[in-house]
């Protein structure tokens, strides 16, 4: 608990067992709840989570977003909700920079910011930057929002996570939730987090395959979402 609020992090992970050690073993004293979401890992990331002493939800349906909505499912009574990536490249130590301008009445939605920060050499890649930097003037043009990233090291409230009813279950899970608090007005900031190469190889930014599929599900969310504000129809899925 932190200032009176009770904090849980989410954490998914497919096949970290070289990394989800060292990110637990960080976790702050006062995060009260610490889930690992197993997507399907076929080494010992679960066991060597329980043995830290975080809880493990299982979701074999691969997919960011699937890991996270099934870590969700764990959260209940709890004020402020952290996600975090597991191959070590955030610094849970850092958590605070973002939950504590949920705490003072700040913000609904702190996004950790890369772009910000100290990004290590190496490790925020050309085309993930020129990605961020695409989708975020893309947001900008659509609802003016400003924002330099779309990292995945995040803090949001439960109570406004609840009223985003995010859905999607796989690349656009970051990009849904700050498009999302753009179309309700949220009070949304960014905070500078470092950012490290991370251990293991990326199942997004690390292959052809996972960079084309996670570019084409954020543009995706990024127009649909436009076309469901500005030309509502039947056609645009995203609400």
């Amino acid at each position: 608990m932190r200032n009176g609020r009770t904090i849980s992090v989410v954490i998914p992970a497919l096949n970290e067992e070289d990394a989800i050690g060292h990110v637990l073993s960080e976790i702050p004293s006062w995060v009260d709840r610490t889930i690992v979401a197993d997507n399907g890992s076929t080494d010992t990331t679960a066991a060597i989570a329980l043995a830290h002493g975080a809880e493990v939800v299982l979701e074999p349906e691969r997919g960011y977003g699937a890991a996270c909505l099934a870590g969700l499912t764990l959260c209940s009574e709890t004020d402020i909700i952290v996600f975090l990536d597991a191959d070590y490249s955030d610094r849970p130590a850092e958590m605070h920079r973002l939950v504590d301008p949920i705490i003072a009445g700040a913000a609904e939605l702190v996004i950790g910011s890369r772009v910000l920060g100290n990004a290590r050499p190496g490790a925020l890649l050309t085309h993930q930057r020129f990605g961020n930097w695409l989708a975020c003037k893309l947001m900008h043009l659509f609802w003016g929002n400003q924002h330099t990233d779309l990292g995945p090291f995040r803090a949001i409230s439960a109570r406004t996570l609840k009223k985003l009813k995010m859905c999607d279950r796989a690349f656009g899970w970051t990009v849904e939730m700050q498009v999302k608090a753009a179309r309700h007005r949220l009070a949304c900031i960014e905070a500078p987090v470092s950012y490290h190469p991370r251990i293991g190889v990326s199942k997004i930014s690390g292959t052809v395959r996972g960079t084309l599929l996670a570019g084409t599900t954020i543009m995706s969310v990024i127009l649909r979402s436009a076309l469901d504000e500005f030309m509502p129809g039947p056609a645009a899925p995203v609400r």
